[in-house]
């Protein structure tokens, strides 16, 4: 006797092959969030504080609210200015961002009604200090505020276990000079004069 019709087996076939199709559907959807997580990335604002001057090269991300042909993302030419639509030319470097949107919000006010202008940096490549050696993660790092040797460190991960801890210096940039560190001293409190504060440019160096 024939268990299954012609008919049962075609419902039966299409009951497998629909199970499939859902099964890989749920598979590459799974799949999906972490390649497009490379792909969508965001640009985040750096957090300053309100007294940050900014410089050349920092980047700059400038709305108007409520008028978004006037959204820009700028990066602040070596003579100091930046461009936006209609305004031309502006000289941002040495401002504070709250400034800068005090300056820009005068400049638009000729096409904008009471514009609402906000001002933030994204990136900041003005003032940057460097660290190289036995660090966990060695290389360039903004200086946003007030920064010493101990943060740098803390910032690029700590030292690795070959560091030579009563070795460390700083170069400084402004005059080419050299400060040795005994971090492993700093560390007990028994020399915080040698936990300099850092400066645009200057580079620590962990042997």
């Amino acid at each position: 006797m024939r268990l299954f019709s012609r008919g049962s087996g075609v419902i039966l076939f299409a009951i497998v092959w629909i199970a499939v199709a859902q099964y890989c559907c749920a598979q590459s959807g799974q799949a999906g969030p972490d390649k497009g997580s490379t792909d969508g990335d965001v640009k985040t604002v750096v957090p300053v504080s309100s007294a940050y001057k900014i410089g050349v090269g920092d980047v700059l991300h400038i709305t108007v609210w409520d008028e978004p042909q006037f959204t820009e993302t700028a990066v602040v030419r070596p003579d100091g200015k930046i461009s936006m639509p209609l305004v031309a030319e502006i000289d941002v470097a040495g401002l504070t961002p709250e400034a800068a949107q005090q300056n820009l919000t005068e400049r638009l006010l000729k096409y904008v009604h009471k514009p609402r202008v906000t001002v933030t940096v994204q990136e900041i490549h003005s003032r940057m200090v460097y660290i190289t050696g036995e660090v966990q993660r060695p290389g360039a790092y903004p200086l946003m505020d007030s920064m010493n040797v101990v943060q740098l460190v803390a910032r690029a991960g700590g030292l690795t276990d070959f560091a030579k801890q009563k070795q460390v210096y700083v170069l400084r940039s402004a005059n080419k000079t050299r400060e040795n560190v005994n971090y492993e001293k700093v560390l007990k409190g028994q020399a915080p004069q040698q936990n300099v504060e850092l400066a645009p440019g200057d580079t620590v160096v962990v042997p």
